[in-house]
């Protein structure tokens, strides 16, 4: 069972069909919506602000996703994809965009629509990231434009690889 832990008078909001690994962290003033993955030791610490997370969005193991006391929220979009051992520091993540593996993203940046934070790269605290872009390298800088459609099919695709993944961890093992 998940850490889920009252603090503050906020209590965590989970959405239906949501898997959250057995040690996975949410704390506070968070809410969570449908169809999301909180995956194997991963946080969600809304001690001193909000976290808002979409539809159908995978946290992967090892990412901690936290705020600025009184200054700044997290919030994730719709179809978010966040890599393994990322860090979401009071940021905004809009929908169909991709966080990389170990990727930072500090406070009030902003992750456009569809875009892609390659792995490993940091994202300074207020930096605008265009939508359907992606973005690489310490700190993170404009590499390219993507397609649109392109990054919202390989989203889709990753979307759905991890709600088949959660499925495997909710299902009966017997059958």
């Amino acid at each position: 069972m998940p850490l889920i832990k009252s603090v503050r008078g906020f209590t965590p909001e989970i959405g239906e069909n949501t898997y959250m690994a057995e040690n996975a962290t949410i704390i506070g003033d968070v809410i969570i919506g449908r169809d999301c993955s909180i995956w194997f030791n991963t946080v969600l610490r809304g001690d001193v602000n909000s976290i808002r997370i979409g539809d159908r969005v995978n946290i992967q193991d090892g990412t901690v996703i936290h705020t600025l006391y009184q200054k700044s929220v997290s919030i994730i979009g719709n179809d978010v994809s966040i890599g393994h051992n990322a860090v979401i520091h009071g940021a905004e993540v809009k929908d169909g965009a991709l966080i990389g593996m170990g990727a930072i993203v500090l406070d009030h940046a902003v992750v456009g629509e569809g875009a892609i934070i390659a792995a490993g790269s940091v994202v300074l605290s207020g930096t605008q990231v265009e939508p359907g872009s992606i973005y690489a390298g310490v700190p993170a800088k404009f590499v390219k434009k993507v397609d649109p459609e392109q990054s919202k099919e390989m989203n889709q695709k990753i979307a759905g690889n991890y709600l088949m993944y959660a499925s495997w961890f909710t299902s009966d093992p017997r059958t």
